[in-house]
């Protein structure tokens, strides 16, 4: 099934996945808004995606919140 930004609260809530499969599931998210953007995406796109990440990194940072802030903290 494809997930995106907008299955992020269904995707912390699961019970079944281990806290693994759920971080390496939002960062797949998160590589694939990344590889959709090419040289020709404007800087709103641009900017959309960071903030779209940022919101993916924050949801990591409530399962680790080291591995979250680590990401965090690279993108600023």
């Amino acid at each position: 099934m494809e997930y995106s930004v907008e299955d992020i609260d269904k995707i912390l809530n699961f019970k079944s996945w281990s806290d693994k499969k759920k971080i390496d599931t939002l960062l797949f998210i998160d590589c694939t808004l990344y590889t959709n953007m090419g040289k020709d995406s404007s800087q709103t796109e641009r900017q959309t995606t960071k903030s779209k990440s940022k919101k993916l990194y924050k949801a990591i940072s409530k399962i680790d919140q080291s591995v979250g802030r680590l990401i965090l903290k690279s993108i600023d």
